[in-house]
């Protein structure tokens, strides 16, 4: 078992979830988070008459499960990626898990 961590803009949000679905990830978790691509940009926004937004809305997902369903998640974000016209691919990492109870 590993802990497998993905994320991407919130545009891509329903995409995500068809990924881990044709993926056999049946059991996962999500949460909004907002995304930066540099430090200078926290400092541009962190004025009090800022105008821009401090970060972009993204979403996290995050699934203990198998190998195999890990392997297919990735082939297919992939995939996905190659196919993509903006600069925000879907991010996604594995962790392996030492002791679980």
């Amino acid at each position: 078992m590993k802990l497998v961590i993905v994320t991407a803009v919130e545009e891509f949000q329903k995409d995500v979830l068809k990924l881990f679905k044709k993926s056999n990830i049946k059991n996962f978790s999500s949460s909004d988070i907002d995304g930066y691509k540099n430090g200078s940009s926290v400092l541009m926004t962190s004025s009090w008459f800022s105008g821009q937004k401090s970060g972009n809305e993204s979403s996290l997902f995050f699934s203990f499960t198998e190998d195999e369903h890990i392997s297919a998640l990735f082939s297919l974000i992939k995939e996905f990626n190659t196919n993509l016209e903006t600069n925000n691919p879907i991010r996604a990492v594995v962790v392996p898990i030492e002791k679980s109870i």
